[in-house]
């Protein structure tokens, strides 16, 4: 008996937490981390101080859960530009961009999240800065892997030096249209066209446009 009740108060507890956590996302979304409170916490979560205190310890602690929490989201939610590796080069990263921008779609309020956050003060917080750089790290590392095969399939440094730059140029434009979505109401998946379009381009460009039918 004692044991079921231990699981039943661990299973609220992780209720409670969760909660908190969309409360968080919800405030810092629309506010920024600096213009929510701890009350603004109770009244959008509809729990008491001690409960946000006794989950994670300070306001701080709930920014750093959130965006533990954003980093596992993304991994699950984003496609992975291996999934599509039986396709030829050019329309592999098509797939990949146009199952990105559908997973953003779905869920816009990641990056504004963390661009809220990598804005403000606390950015420089150890726990946040790690966490953040991580979680760019991570997306990074994805345009890195679906730019590979259009542009650096043999490994050379000066093409993989090409496909960092425009990794971070693809990763800045995503960043970007997370503000376009909010305030223009225009969707993710809308610029899938136009920025395949420059990919190809590019690769046309750098003799690379014949590995659409490699």
């Amino acid at each position: 008996m004692a044991k079921g009740n231990r699981s039943e108060s661990s299973t609220a507890g992780s209720n409670s937490r969760d909660v908190v956590l969309d409360a968080a996302r919800t405030l810092i979304t629309s506010r920024g981390y600096d213009g929510m409170s701890i009350s603004d916490l109770c009244a959008q979560s509809g729990l008491p101080p001690s409960s946000i205190y006794y989950h994670f310890g300070n306001k701080l602690g709930v920014l750093a859960a959130l965006l533990e929490r954003t980093f596992h989201d993304l991994h699950t939610l984003f496609p992975n530009p291996s999934s599509f590796d039986e396709l030829a080069p050019l329309e592999r990263f098509e797939r990949w961009v146009t199952g990105a921008c559908n997973a953003l779609d779905q869920r816009p309020d990641y990056l504004r999240l963390l661009l809220a956050i990598s804005v403000g003060p606390h950015k420089d917080t150890e726990t946040v800065r790690n966490t953040v750089r991580r979680i760019r790290d991570y997306a990074h590392a994805s345009w890195v892997e679906a730019l590979t095969p259009v542009f650096a399939p043999d490994g050379g440094e000066d093409d993989k030096a090409f496909v960092d730059q425009l990794a971070v140029l693809g990763r800045a434009i995503t960043d970007g249209l997370s503000v376009t979505n909010s305030f223009d109401g225009m969707s993710y998946s809308a610029h899938i066209t136009p920025f395949v379009a420059l990919v190809r381009s590019h690769a046309e460009q750098r003799g690379r446009g014949s590995v659409r039918d490699s």
